[in-house]
């Protein structure tokens, strides 16, 4: 699917070769094509629920026990803005109406349109306990029939923005009680995940907790986090 894509930009510009497209692309005169090429290689399978231990830690080991006045919760590598959403339900079945938010970051905006959207097809549902279908997403009738919309309750409360993990964040992303980073490292050379996980971490307060994909490890990664649970970390109290 990759190939094929990129074969229609050649064809769109008349080149023969992908040398000659990152030629193009070099040339710093067609910023959009460079964020659709970006877009074409950073498309992620992702669904609901997605290593559903990982939710069932976050609501009965870290959220329950939470003290605070505002919990934020850091979505890194949201793509299509299921991961987002299936915490934003997990946040509002233990928080219910007390102060939360989740934002959900990623490289690929044309992902992050589809997510802002929150308009699924109902097969994306095989992890979602029926409770919170019944409860969070609007099934949709007519022309709208085998799709579903995630509630506004969570979607309000749900935001995303385009964030490249290579680069500086941004000083307005603030500090968040829990970070997800799933399913990215796996990318990457040890070089590489080492300077993200830094730069990612930093964001994260004191106390808080870091998950990765159960794919994933940080073996040969310097983070000063302690492990809590497989694949689960935390970052030490002051």
């Amino acid at each position: 699917m990759v190939a094929s894509r990129l074969a229609k930009r050649l064809l769109h510009y008349g080149l023969q070769t992908y040398g000659q497209y990152y030629q193009l692309l070099n040339t710093g005169q067609h910023p959009q094509e460079f964020q659709l090429m970006v877009n074409i290689l950073t498309t992620n399978e992702t669904y609901f629920f997605r290593e559903p231990k990982h939710f069932d830690f976050l609501q009965e080991q870290i959220v329950k026990t939470w003290r605070g006045d505002n919990f934020r919760l850091w979505s890194a590598a949201s793509s299509t803005g299921e991961e987002s959403y299936s915490i934003g339900m997990t946040l509002a079945e233990t928080l219910g109406m007390r102060k939360w938010e989740v934002f959900g970051s990623d490289l690929n905006t044309e992902v992050l349109d589809t997510a802002r959207q929150g308009v699924y097809l109902m097969d994306r549902l095989d992890n979602m306990d029926k409770r919170f279908l019944d409860k969070y997403c609007l099934k949709g009738v007519r022309s709208q029939e085998g799709y579903f919309r995630v509630d506004e309750k969570i979607r309000k409360r749900v935001s995303f923005g385009q964030i490249n993990l290579k680069t500086p964040l941004p000083k307005s992303l603030g500090q968040f009680d829990v970070i997800f980073l799933r399913n990215v490292l796996i990318y990457f050379d040890t070089e590489t995940k080492q300077d993200i996980v830094q730069r990612v971490i930093s964001a994260l307060k004191p106390g808080g907790y870091f998950f990765i994909s159960h794919s994933e490890t940080l073996h040969n990664i310097k983070t000063g986090l302690s492990v809590v649970a497989p694949s689960i970390y935390q970052k030490p109290c002051k």
